[in-house]
């Protein structure tokens, strides 16, 4: 098994081999995904915030009450949660809640992904807040975003 270290950049974290090069460099498209960040839906934004910085105790990253959305440090990954989840809930769901499959390449690992037969979603599309994702089921039904290693594409 080939060693390899972490480098934290902001808050994202990148893993190296030990030569330095960066696991999942641009031109891989699924041969090393990391689970990037884990997205909570939640009915009570403000409430949510102070219970996980104040109660359980992860740092506050960045917090947007227009978009409902605050990102925490939760040791490796990153942890968010979006409010405006009630009305998701109630329709058997809730699209806020997830898990994000961070890729180099969203596009070509969008291509990978669908001639391998997996049902998206969402394709790869601008968000209104400026990032750049798709989103993607398991043979069950889950939902997972596809997202990029750097947060940008």
């Amino acid at each position: 098994m080939q060693k390899s270290h972490i480098e934290t950049v902001g808050t994202l974290i990148h893993f190296k081999d030990t030569e330095g090069n960066r696991v999942g460099a641009k031109g891989h498209t699924m041969d090393n995904p990391v689970i990037g960040y884990i997205t909570l839906g939640v009915v009570d934004y403000k409430r949510s915030i102070a219970f996980f910085r104040d109660v359980i105790g992860f740092p506050l990253l960045i917090s947007d009450e227009a978009f409902q959305f605050a990102r925490f440090q939760a040791g490796d990954v990153t942890f968010a949660v979006v409010g405006g989840a009630g009305k998701e809930r109630e329709a058997g769901g809730d699209v806020h809640t997830g898990i994000a499959i961070c890729v180099p390449d969203i596009d070509a690992a969008f291509r990978e992904l669908s001639a391998k037969g997996v049902r998206f979603t969402m394709p790869p599309s601008k968000q209104p807040w400026g990032g750049y994702m798709a989103l993607f089921a398991d043979p069950d039904g889950n939902i997972f975003y596809l997202d990029s290693v750097g947060g940008e594409q």
